[in-house]
């Protein structure tokens, strides 16, 4: 979990799998780019908004509630942004 500034647009990046779901879930707009530059980790970029803030800071304190089979979808989806380019 960092935040980088690439070409002047502030980035959040993840590794964490539940996490990534959770804001492809709610903001899944807000996804830039799936980082491979370590070839042992995916690092999802996403565009750093305050509602990405809020989100971030209610996941972290378990503040969130997630219908199951919504949440399991994305996690598909982020298993399969991940291993897309193999």
């Amino acid at each position: 979990m960092t935040m980088k500034t690439t070409e002047q647009t502030e980035v959040y990046k993840s590794a964490d799998l539940a996490l990534v779901a959770v804001l492809l879930l709610f903001i899944p707009d807000s996804l830039e780019v799936c980082d491979r530059t370590n070839p042992h980790k995916v690092l999802f970029a996403f565009k750093k908004s305050d509602e990405l803030d809020e989100l971030v800071a209610k996941y972290w304190k378990r503040e969130l509630k997630v219908e199951p089979q919504a949440f399991f979808n994305q996690l598909k989806l982020a298993k399969v942004r991940i291993y897309a380019h193999e």
